[in-house]
């Protein structure tokens, strides 16, 4: 595919391949800020799915919100175990700490749900394996929520690095870094190890992590890393991190996250004959600027920002209505998990950890 060809038509949804009629009825379970802020107006904007329930700690305080989002019914985290208003949805969006997701996506999964969660998957490979075993043995959708594989400027990534565009990829740098309590108190969950499963680098270094393995359509050999963390309120958790990823052709793959830093995100790719520069990938709404360098040639894209959320929720609609296996399914999910856990082992050990 050439250059001009990916920029002149670099908004398509080059998954949606049909119109598929009806909408998948949604259960958001765990209504927190991203939830209230990014998620629900995405359902709401979006073409294949509508919210019918909420599900929340505190019932009567999500009732606001479910009337700005006109959602009908809203219940608590007993109440959706036990299948209260099952009838009332056909999938569920799992938005909760990290350690529940387990919980609430397999009583999904086992009343014939279909399961988007957030990632990670769960706090550990082992416990998200008993996710995809549910899902699997329910037969029903399972797609971990990497919105960036549902959003235009890394699809088109992809597509260059699979064009030869750039050459054979040689050095992938990805970097995301959250000032974390400018938004959140001391006390948030993600501090807590218990429920979230780490830091810095489960939080916002599996998004380079991820991004880098759907682009380059591969996995790590191996992991090299560190943490860092300065103190309180950071002393449980890696506040910073930094990792090498390691590829069977070579390729390395440098990144790093922060907890405790300006705001800031970037992706590059360096190939043998050219390089792709993404303008702040991970920071939210993806501002839709590229650079392209392929030999001699350089080229720019600037386009309208995509906001991937909108995008995440209509393609996994998209796959439920059409019986379409999500790209970041639950084995997805696995292989992050799987490398996380080296990085921190690698980390406590200072010795590069092999992925097999």
């Amino acid at each position: 595919m050439a250059l001009e060809e990916v920029f002149s038509h670099f908004t398509r949804r080059d998954w949606e391949e049909e119109s598929p009629d009806g909408t998948v009825r949604l259960a958001v379970v765990g209504v927190g800020g991203f939830a209230r802020k990014r998620a629900l107006p995405a359902i709401a904007e979006g073409r294949y799915c509508e919210t019918t329930a909420l599900v929340s700690g505190s019932p009567d305080r999500t009732r606001t919100v479910a009337e700005t989002f006109d959602v009908p019914h809203v219940l608590g985290y007993d109440g959706f175990l036990a299948g209260d208003h099952a009838e009332t949805y056909d999938a569920v969006y799992v938005a909760t700490p990290n350690a529940t997701h387990g919980e609430y996506a397999v009583a999904a999964a086992e009343r014939g749900a279909h399961v988007l969660c957030e990632k990670p998957l769960e706090t550990t490979r082992e416990r998200a394996v008993g996710i995809v075993d549910a899902c699997e043995a329910a037969d029903v959708t399972l797609m971990t929520a990497y919105r960036l594989q549902t959003e235009p400027t890394i699809r088109r990534a992809r597509e260059l690095v699979r064009s030869d565009v750039i050459g054979d990829v040689v050095q992938v740098h990805g970097g995301f870094s959250h000032p974390l309590l400018e938004g959140a108190g001391p006390d948030t969950w993600r501090l807590d190890p218990g429920l979230a499963g780490g830091g810095a680098l489960v939080d916002l270094g599996v998004y380079p992590l991820n991004t880098i393995r759907f682009v380059l359509e591969d996995d790590p050999a191996g992991v090299y890393a560190t943490t860092h963390s300065s103190g309180p309120p950071f002393d449980a958790v890696d506040e910073h991190v930094a990792f090498q990823l390691e590829f069977a052709n070579g390729a390395t793959a440098s990144c790093t996250a922060s907890f405790d830093a300006h705001a800031s995100s970037q992706l590059e790719l360096v190939g043998t004959e050219g390089k792709i520069h993404v303008e702040s990938p991970f920071g939210g709404v993806v501002p839709q600027e590229m650079v392209v360098e392929s030999g001699d040639v350089r080229m720019e894209y600037t386009g309208p920002r995509v906001d991937e959320v909108r995008e995440e929720f209509d393609y996994f609609g998209y796959c439920v209505l059409t019986d379409t296996e999500p790209e970041p399914d639950g084995e997805d999910g696995l292989v992050d998990l799987e490398a996380i856990e080296a990085a921190y082992e690698s980390a406590e050990t200072g010795c590069r950890v092999g992925l097999e």
